[in-house]
């Protein structure tokens, strides 16, 4: 959904007439096609299943899970260690803005670590989209970041970097100080006790503010990860600024939430199972 009518907004506008043309009826009813009827989720999910089977609902799992060992136990170990060392010994609080500034490192250095495995991810998943001439065809994680490797240089595993340090430090400081916020708020007011209704509830109200905040970076991310660098040919985006002036250009600025559902429907189950788990697993090993 995030790649949808992006063809429009990568291909260079059409040359309707020379700078000094007199006006004709030609020029004047020179039409530029409408834009692609944007898709809702069960209807891509439909065509992926028609077009490739079910198992393509699946493209790319592997990268996905190197992605998150790689990406999410660097930022939640970095996280909690900068918590750890900012909480006021007298108080044991923290304030919201160190909470902010603890999540935007841990997020910048959990996804400079995972970016590889995120290139990967996001071209596997996109492959089904290409013509079959053109299509990647990669058979694991690992046959992505070695192809990539020999035929791009080491370079283009951190393609879209930039990008990707900057929406999982969105992600990290919006998701884990946003969590540990609602929870102090829910026991300070006495909503519930500390307990797994208020980890489900403080992990979902996380969840929402995380995707709002990096859906415009992670449909950018996305379609510069992706893109096709022909040898010779300039690239359709130059950076992330360049994609984001064209998108918004070619098909308006909600353009940058396009996929929004499928990301809230992703980031609500996995912020509950993320923390959660993350609070029986400290509860199990608060004596060592």
């Amino acid at each position: 959904m995030q790649l949808q009518g992006e063809a429009s907004a990568a291909a260079p506008p059409p040359n309707l007439r020379p700078a000094l043309a007199f006006h004709t009826t030609a020029a004047q009813n020179v039409r530029l096609p409408p834009p692609p009827a944007r898709v809702g989720p069960v209807s891509v999910g439909l065509k992926i299943i028609q077009q490739d089977g079910a198992a393509a609902l699946f493209s790319g799992v592997s990268a996905t899970v190197l992605r998150q060992t790689l990406y999410s136990t660097t930022r939640m170990g970095l996280y909690d260690i900068l918590k750890t060392k900012w909480t006021d010994p007298k108080t044991n609080n923290i304030p919201l803005t160190k909470k902010i500034v603890a999540g935007l490192i841990a997020g910048g250095v959990g996804a400079a670590v995972g970016n590889p495995a995120d290139v990967a991810m996001v071209r596997m998943q996109a492959d089904g989209r290409l013509p079959i001439s053109q299509r990647r065809n990669y058979k694991s994680v690992i046959d992505a970041i070695s192809q990539m490797t020999k035929n791009e240089g080491i370079t283009s595993l951190w393609r879209g970097s930039s990008l990707t340090v900057n929406r999982a430090m969105l992600v990290t400081a919006s998701q884990l100080a946003s969590y540990d916020q609602f929870k102090e708020m829910i026991l300070e007011k006495g909503v519930m006790k500390d307990g797994l209704g208020t980890h489900v509830t403080a992990s979902f109200a996380a969840g929402f503010v995380a995707a709002v905040a990096s859906n415009p970076v992670d449909v950018i991310k996305t379609r510069v990860m992706n893109m096709k660098v022909e040898p010779g040919q300039t690239a359709p985006y130059s950076g992330a600024v360049d994609c984001a002036m064209k998108t918004i250009k070619a098909e308006g600025p909600m353009a940058l939430y396009k996929g929004f559902i499928p990301t809230i429907s992703r980031q609500g189950p996995f912020t509950i199972v993320l923390f959660v788990t993350l609070e029986q697993v400290r509860k199990l090993l608060k004596d060592f």
